[in-house]
């Protein structure tokens, strides 16, 4: 099962768990009807009146719709929400510890090896167990969280494993389907925590006029417990299998069994178990067991058992996989690319590596991260010199007067400071290999995502008039603005989420055209090779054969394309997988990739929410 069908699984699931939350409301439902009538002492031979079952109905529903509402919408920021509530401080690179600093390099790793944005970090300081979890809607606004214990206790491969196995839940789509039910859920907790308040208030104690409010608030927490039961019931039956899953893709990413299973080993010693009053709702998301045992363990935990998830990792034949190189080789020294079959073996190999990593490409983020001056490793963490980083991206390198009048606008609109360290800055990354400009991009994501929100689109529009300066739109400037923009929208707008809109491609046929348009133009000169690189690709996308087909690719311009990629957002996981099968089809027909062929094929994948690693050696392929 490969990304687009994990993303399409996650969908099928959230309508399972719509349909599971359904069935417990109308448990509720019924429980509180029959309360209400002892409450009210009805006639014991009269079981029936539909005047108050409509009433019970109609409240408890709008009761748990509004619980369950309030608690969505302030989840629609993200995963930072619930770090916090967790009790999570971000870890941020001046007051990190080393084993600190440790993680915050592990995490950095696999982003860059994914193809994501660097997640922030989450320090659950108080929280002295081994236990960690991923959050978020989508990769672009994921965060981690991970216990002080599992920094303790862990070494460096066994840390590693857990960010892996947090990493899967990210490019599976788990997150969004685990905020979807803590938001659900929530609603049938409301209804525990109403009949909580009626039992303190203790009104009403006189018997003679029925039950009192305290008894009935006590029945509304018996149906809440009701509730909670079938909550964890939901939450058993969406997570065990993703965790075989994620631990399984942790295995594959790092090539190291013995990490995870270490790990596990550990918990069956030491204790997984969090502090946190928001562990219940948050239960489902975590490394571990977060809760205390229940009385029907195998029911209602949202884990497997330890001792399964360390046989299943017992059969995982390591020796397999590709060997990996040496952290410290570069990418130049050692090629990791190998070659492909055909164009349509190609085309699928691009689409089965979006939301996964293989260990070529986890040693390659290794390799390339051991690139980077020190210096600079340290600047991208810091929030106004990972400014001054992405406007040294925008600076035109090749043409010292376009350079000055940029420079000249800059001064115009930043401090005399960030405008110096942004040339000191710009010197330094010429002399880097420009493979490393997308991942340089998104080791600042973390640092730029400090700033506010008006911070943040102030940014963008310098990055703009940066561009604007120079008289001239390249295909890296525009790579440049949509990834930067991007990556930051969840700082910029938090509230917006992105949702399914296109489910054929006759609604989204235009803009396949002008995207597989704009890639043959990038990757091919002549004419010929131009038109037929288009027609590949067009070719590839479903139903082409009932469409209307131009010949030639379509005319188009930066901004029409910026339109194109926004629309194809909307499109269904399916879509999505055949829009990218398609491109990678346009850009591999000659059997190479071209350096400005796989920024613009990375930042289409990117900006679609289709992580995709790396491409290993543009000039002799692609990656494995």
């Amino acid at each position: 099962m490969n990304f687009f069908e994990h993303q399409d699984r996650a969908r099928q699931n959230t309508q399972k768990l719509i349909g599971l939350f359904s069935l417990s409301i109308a448990v509720m439902i019924v429980a509180i009807y029959i309360a209400t009538l002892f409450l009210f002492r009805m006639a014991p031979h009269i079981w029936w009146h539909s005047g108050l079952f409509l009433c019970v109905a109609g409240i408890t529903i709008i009761a748990i719709a509004l619980g369950s509402l309030y608690k969505i919408a302030y989840l629609r920021e993200g995963g930072s929400v619930i770090a916090q509530e967790l009790g999570g401080r971000l870890l941020l690179p001046e007051t990190a510890d080393e084993q600190g600093k440790q993680l915050l390099n592990i995490v950095e790793e696999m982003a860059i090896a994914s193809g994501i944005p660097v997640p922030e970090v989450y320090l659950l300081d108080r929280e002295t167990s081994i236990n960690a979890f991923a959050a978020g809607f989508t990769p672009t606004d994921a965060v981690i969280g991970v216990t002080r214990g599992s920094l303790q206790h862990l070494n460096r491969d066994e840390l590693q494993g857990v960010i892996g196995h947090e990493f899967s839940h990210i490019l599976n789509g788990d997150m969004r389907l685990n905020l979807r039910l803590v938001g659900l859920l929530h609603g049938i907790l409301f209804i525990y925590l109403t009949g909580e308040l009626l039992l303190r208030l203790r009104a009403g104690s006189r018997e003679d006029k029925g039950l009192p409010l305290w008894a009935f608030g006590l029945a509304l927490m018996a149906i809440g417990g009701i509730g909670l039961l079938c909550g964890r019931l939901i939450k058993a039956a969406v997570s065990r299998q993703r965790e075989f899953l994620a631990d399984a893709s942790a295995v594959q990413f790092t090539r190291n069994a013995n990490g995870l299973t270490g790990v596990l080993e550990k918990l069956q010693k030491m204790d997984s178990r969090l502090i946190a009053p928001g562990r219940e709702a948050a239960s489902h998301m975590f490394f571990g067991n977060a809760l205390n045992p229940y009385l029907w363990d195998s029911m209602l935990c949202t884990h497997p058992p330890l001792a399964e998830r360390i046989r299943r990792l017992g059969g995982v034949n390591v020796s397999n996989l590709p060997a990996m190189p040496s952290r410290h080789r570069t990418a130049c020294q050692e090629s990791l690319a190998m070659g492909f079959a055909g164009g349509n073996a190609m085309s699928q190999q691009v689409v089965n590596q979006v939301g996964t990593v293989a260990p070529e490409h986890f040693a390659h983020a290794q390799a390339l991260l051991s690139q980077l001056p020190e210096s600079l490793r340290l600047r991208v963490r810091e929030q106004e010199s990972a400014m001054g980083i992405v406007f040294a991206l925008a600076l035109n390198t090749e043409n010292l007067e376009v350079q000055k009048r940029q420079i000249d606008w800059l001064r115009q609109v930043q401090p005399t400071e960030l405008v110096e360290k942004t040339l000191e800055l710009s010197s330094e990354i010429s002399q880097l290999d420009p493979s490393i400009r997308l991942p340089l991009v998104d080791l600042t994501v973390p640092a730029l995502r400090q700033n506010s929100a008006k911070e943040c689109q102030r940014l963008c529009k310098c990055v703009h008039g940066l561009v604007k300066a120079s008289g001239n739109l390249s295909l890296w400037d525009f790579v440049l603005q949509l990834i930067l923009w991007h990556r930051l929208q969840p700082c910029i707008n938090p509230t917006s989420a992105i949702t399914v809109e296109f489910t054929t491609i006759e609604q989204i046929w235009p803009d396949s055209i002008l995207i597989l348009s704009a890639l043959a133009r990038v990757g091919y000169s002549k004419p010929d090779a131009i038109a037929y690189a288009f027609r590949s690709g067009v070719f590839r996308l479903p139903k082409a054969a009932e469409q209307e087909k131009p010949d030639t690719p379509v005319c188009c311009n930066f901004s029409d394309l910026k339109k194109s990629i926004e629309r194809l957002q909307l499109a269904s996981p399916k879509l999505k997988q055949a829009i990218i099968d398609a491109c990678a089809h346009t850009v591999l027909v000659d059997n190479k990739v071209t350096p400005k062929e796989a920024d613009l094929l990375r930042a289409i994948a990117m900006t679609l929410d289709c992580p995709i690693p790396p491409f290993l050696n543009p000039q002799r392929g692609v990656f494995k």
